[in-house]
């Protein structure tokens, strides 16, 4: 998952609350900042037959909307083998 948008307080909070609304958990994270832009990649981990990955990014994309910011989901199968030769 990728969360871009120009940095203010609460990002952070906001994005963890709503993956753990949904019962998804973060196994890693890295985020940045540049200037005033905020960049955070996520991997995590749920449930796809409770929360399948297109509801899942339904709901998180309202958390970017209340917020203010882009979030992508991505399924780590296709993330994998985009970059496998």
């Amino acid at each position: 998952m990728t969360v871009t948008g120009l940095d203010h307080t609460g990002i952070i909070a906001a994005v963890a609350t709503g993956l753990a609304q949904q019962n998804a958990n973060i196994l890693n994270v890295s985020q940045t900042l540049m200037d005033n832009y905020f960049t955070m990649i996520l991997q995590i981990e749920f449930d796809e037959t409770v929360m399948p990955l297109p509801r899942l990014g339904e709901v998180m994309n309202e958390v970017g909307r209340a917020e203010g910011l882009e979030i992508r989901i991505q399924s780590e199968a296709i993330f994998d083998a985009m970059h496998t030769l």
